[in-house]
């Protein structure tokens, strides 16, 4: 069984400390990704720090015995949560942490939109199980396919996002 995940979120002082360990959790998450999707084009793949505290994000971060194991991004406008971006380091991988990440996420407005990579069949899983209905499939560059989800309003703040 897993150790427990502390979810917080954080505060700006707090992202210019952490971003050089967050860079590095998101480029090694999206590095997975662009192996499962066959495509390294993905932008936060190649983002800098500095790009990473310009992009305007609220973040949650989850804990393990007191090592950052994951992170999201987003923004909430007009009561849509827009999850940017959702990192987890290998490590820590498959063990909770992104549904931990989620489910305080969701908890924060009632409607949610996410994309992903077409073919990222893990993060597809976890979206679908916390009630997102996939929308489409959009190509934003040649070759590179992502799917939009988005989910209801009505939706459980936690549903299937536990275990």
């Amino acid at each position: 069984m897993s150790e427990p995940v502390a979810v917080r979120e954080l505060g700006a002082a707090e992202l210019d400390e952490l971003a050089p360990r967050l860079l590095e959790i998101q480029h090694a998450a999206y590095a997975i990704e662009a192996a499962l999707i066959g495509d390294d084009r993905i932008p936060p793949l190649h983002e800098t720090e500095a790009g990473l505290r310009a992009a305007g994000l609220r973040w949650l971060v989850a804990e393990r015995d007191g090592e950052l194991a994951g992170a999201l991004g987003f923004t909430v406008d007009d009561e849509l949560l827009d999850l940017d971006r959702l990192v987890v380091a290998p490590e820590h991988a498959r063990r909770g942490v992104g549904r931990a990440l989620a489910g305080e996420a969701l908890a924060l407005a009632p409607r949610a939109v996410v994309a992903t990579g077409r073919g990222n069949d893990p993060a597809r899983g976890l979206y679908e199980g916390a009630g997102f209905v996939h929308e489409g499939d959009q190509e934003v560059l040649p070759g590179l396919w992502i799917s939009r989800f988005r989910r209801p309003a009505g939706t459980p703040p936690h549903a299937s996002t536990s275990g």
